[in-house]
């Protein structure tokens, strides 16, 4: 028996409605944003308040200070004790945003509304009656030389001429013809429907982060780079982008990124990207006294794909042939690993810094990289011989090469067979890629060098209290992207990092007020003084 259905058409269209609810992607946050944006930096309000309330930030003495100035306006008064005066539900998101038009373009800041009769009389208030105000299509503007705020029933925008190829020039199009443009923006032209954007700002974050590179790197500042055009840099920036997002959590901060490349550049990066850092080279480290540190790990043979890429490759052997070697001899020579180590901070006499800094690689072929290091010698002869220019010395054996700032660093370094262990090396030891520093050893060494200055006293401890250390990582490969991961670490670590980072920069306001009232009030006594001077010599002559 066969049986039928009875309804084949109905069926056919519930069908289509659920695998393409299932597979098209779509977002509220980018509806509103053109989808050749350059960036986008999108705040979730309602996290971002609950993790800092306002009633927490008018806590601070640099608030306080703010509000009780005579010079403060009625409306900034209105503002600071409570934003949503302005008609603005800051407790929704809110998100800023560049578009390019030709070489210039607009930066862009828009939210929802709480009360639309409130933001207008925000814009009268702040713009004094100056403004010109217009209504054209259910749209209200209010449009100032510098700004313009254009507003419906839900939400607003706000708009700035963006400075894009190093000179101030207006766009072509008017600010209110740009707003009407985003107010009747279609889903398809906006970041509404981009499925990477939707990933992003689906993933759990205080500020979600978006880059175009691809239209960042079109403006007249990357095109004008003189011998640079001759690079094939389109191969590189087609459709690539950089997504991050960011979490204030108790004691720390952390930032997640993913960056997309296109087909041609995502290969590439699969088949050269490296593997672990070498914790060897770590280990041997002649120091605990760690300040910062770089690690990486890569396949050296990707380097010759990617100059062929960019189409620089046989520039690249013939500067290579003049300085005795090919890229072939520097394929060979490296193993793909790389240390970059800043350790034991002193302060010489006259209070400058001075640091064991060195940089070290692994060694493929000894006698390939034996040719590099005779090129580099040929090519800095007399340049770092602490007569023409800083100390710098070298060393090598059958594993690695160094070169830094003391010889008995590279030394030890290279011949001893060290352990030397870093409590965050689990952080990063299983990426091709690393980084490392250490706050709270670069603040501490400063602090022979405070003066009697009670004001800059008080800032190095606010950041002595603040500031533990960054540990980051990356190189891995997931979903179509690189990702990359950076956590940096307070010191005090039970409180959100979002109320700790708001409590340090009230402290650090605050004491640049002191000092700019402590400066004016030296100014002052020393053109008393002056004036002074002057009447006493006039009486004698």
């Amino acid at each position: 028996m066969q049986t039928r259905f009875k309804y084949p058409l109905l069926f056919s269209v519930i069908a289509v409605l659920f695998f393409s609810s299932c597979s098209h992607k779509t977002n509220k946050e980018g509806r509103y944003i053109p989808s050749g944006a350059g960036f986008v930096i999108h705040l979730n309000g309602q996290s971002l308040n609950s993790k800092l309330p306002w009633e927490e930030i008018k806590q601070s003495e640099l608030f306080k200070q703010a509000y009780n100035d005579s010079s403060s306006s009625a409306i900034v008064r209105s503002v600071l004790d409570n934003p949503e005066n302005t008609g603005i539900d800051v407790k929704n998101n809110i998100e800023f945003f560049m578009v390019k038009d030709g070489d210039l373009g607009y930066m862009a800041v828009e939210g929802t509304l709480k009360d639309p009769a409130k933001f207008k009389q925000f814009n009268k208030d702040v713009n004094k009656n100056l403004a010109v105000e217009t209504e054209k299509g259910g749209l209200s503007f209010s449009e100032m030389p510098e700004v313009t705020a254009a507003w419906d029933k839900e939400k607003f925008l706000l708009l700035m001429d963006a400075n894009m190829n190093g000179s101030y020039t207006k766009s072509s199009k008017s600010r209110i013809g740009f707003a009407e443009s985003i107010f009747n923006l279609s889903e398809d032209k906006s970041l509404g429907e981009d499925e990477q954007f939707s990933e992003l700002v689906k993933t759990s974050g205080d500020i979600h982060i978006w880059m175009n590179m691809e239209t960042l790197s079109a403006s007249n500042s990357m095109k004008d780079m003189g011998p640079m055009n001759m690079l094939n840099l389109q191969k590189i920036y087609k459709d690539s982008k950089v997504l991050g997002t960011i979490n204030f959590e108790n004691g720390k901060i952390n930032a997640d990124f993913k960056s997309y490349a296109n087909k041609e550049m995502t290969d590439l990066i699969k088949k050269y990207s490296g593997d672990k850092i070498n914790a060897d080279m770590v280990k041997r480290i002649p120091s605990k006294n760690l300040a910062a540190l770089l690690a990486l790990n890569f396949k050296p043979e990707g380097l010759k794909e990617y100059l062929k890429l960019l189409g620089m490759d046989g520039f690249a052997n013939m500067g290579a042939a003049k300085l005795g070697f090919n890229l072939d001899d520097f394929i060979k020579a490296n193993k793909g690993d790389i240390l970059v180590a800043v350790t034991d901070i002193k302060m010489d006499s006259f209070g400058r810094p001075k640091v064991d800094a060195f940089f070290s690689a692994s060694v493929g072929d000894k006698p390939s990289f034996t040719k590099l290091v005779e090129a580099g010698k040929n090519l800095t002869k007399g340049k770092f011989d602490g007569i023409n220019g800083p100390s710098i010395f070298y060393n090598m054996n059958d594993n690695y090469f160094a070169i830094g700032t003391t010889q008995q660093t590279i030394d030890t370094y290279l011949n001893t067979q060290s352990n030397t262990s870093f409590d965050f090396f689990d952080k990063i030891s299983g990426s091709a890629g690393g980084a490392y520093i250490n706050f709270q050893y670069i603040i501490h060494s400063m602090e022979s060098e405070l003066s009697k200055d009670s004001l800059a006293t008080a800032s190095y401890n606010a950041s002595v209290k603040m500031w533990d250390n960054l540990v980051a990582s990356g190189g891995g490969f997931k979903d179509g992207g690189s990702t990359q991961h950076i956590e940096i670490n307070l010191v005090d670590k039970s409180t959100n990092s979002l109320k700790q980072l708001n409590n340090y920069l009230a402290t650090l306001g605050m004491i640049k007020k002191q000092q700019e009232e402590k400066y004016k009030n030296l100014r002052i006594d020393r053109e008393q003084l002056r004036d002074s001077m002057i009447k006493e010599f006039e009486k004698r002559h």
